[in-house]
């Protein structure tokens, strides 16, 4: 009797957390990613902490630190204007949201308990990696124009299309992501739950149609791109004299970086789409961790990929930590479709 009531006595001195904690890494939790903040209120750091939320926290902050420069560096330097910094701006932007989002998230579920805070959490969320993917979409339609469109690309008017461009992209998003804060969520229907709770399972389905839908026009301007510089390959063999090797260089190296950019972003957010998709609720959640942490570091990678390879950036960067920039140093602005 005195070893049970000591027991139970035990049993009950754990937090709900640790529990819920359990249960979902035993797989028999049916609540999903950012669940647990509906159901407890804990003392802050008086219970275990769920390892995925600290990766997941950790690399929001990779990602928020990472972004936040390049939006500094775009934001304080005058000459950072044209529509591919635009689009840079917008693409860091969104990801240094998402990265702040996360953060956020692993703080309120541990911190603040409440399903309004949970909603516009996830909302905030999904619209700013949803604002991720349609920036990534508006620079490949950039460099497919930049391509396509080689001697009116840098006028008023590619400006002005950048611009509409991104206005639909951050609509878009923000409009997906009030959705759930307007009232399209489970909290009220557990059955209609899905592997992201509080979201419905007609929620992610549209999500992950979404992405699809994305990453298909991507490949196929990605495709139209890989015509234009064999042609112009092709263009530069029969007349060398009329055409610079370093255009050709150029365009090989945009079409280069493009193929960096798809393979990463496919890799990065098909394993969570697919799974968007093909989970149940009543999946282990650790399978939602284990797709949704790869997606997170496609708005780690993006800096380095657009931003952090491009000289005027690297100049910017250099001024900002050495506060000089010394006039002999070796300097080449680049073409758009080199980003």
């Amino acid at each position: 009797m005195n070893e049970s009531a000591a027991a139970n006595e035990s049993f009950a001195g754990l937090p709900v957390a640790s529990l819920v904690e359990a249960e979902a890494f035993n797989g028999n939790n049916s609540r999903a990613l950012f669940s647990s903040s509906s159901y407890f209120s804990p003392p802050l750091f008086d219970f275990p902490v769920n390892p995925w939320d600290i990766m997941l926290c950790l690399s929001g902050t990779v990602i928020a630190c990472e972004n936040a420069i390049v939006v500094a560096i775009i934001f304080y330097t005058p000459t950072l204007r044209t529509p591919m910094f635009v689009l840079i701006g917008s693409l860091a932007t969104a990801d240094l949201l998402s990265g702040v989002g996360l953060i956020l998230n692993f703080v309120f579920q541990y911190v603040v308990s409440s399903e309004t805070v949970s909603l516009l959490t996830v909302g905030f969320l999904v619209a700013s990696f949803t604002a991720s993917i349609s920036s990534l979409l508006a620079i490949t339609v950039d460099r497919y124009l930049s391509l396509y469109n080689a001697l009116t690309y840098v006028s008023e008017k590619t400006l002005h299309y950048v611009h509409l461009m991104l206005i639909g992209a951050w609509g878009v998003s923000v409009g997906l992501g009030l959705l759930p804060v307007l009232g399209w969520n489970c909290l009220d229907d557990d059955e209609t739950c899905s592997i992201v709770r509080p979201l419905r399972r007609a929620n992610v389905t549209l999500l992950a149609v979404s992405f699809f839908v994305i990453f298909a026009l991507m490949l196929s301007l990605y495709v139209r791109i890989c015509k234009i510089v064999c042609r112009h390959a092709h263009q530069i063999a029969l007349q060398q004299h009329f055409f610079a090797a370093s255009h050709y260089v150029a365009n090989k190296k945009g079409v280069s970086t493009l193929a960096i950019i798809l393979g990463t972003f496919g890799a990065s957010w098909l394993p969570f789409a697919v799974y968007c998709l093909v989970g149940e609720r009543e999946y282990p959640t650790v399978y939602t961790y284990a797709t949704l942490l790869p997606a997170t570091y496609n708005s780690m990678i993006n800096p380095i990929i657009y931003a952090y390879r491009n000289a005027e950036i690297q100049r910017s960067l250099y001024m900002l930590f050495c506060g000089c920039f010394h006039a002999n140093t070796f300097y080449r602005s680049r073409s758009p479709s080199e980003v």
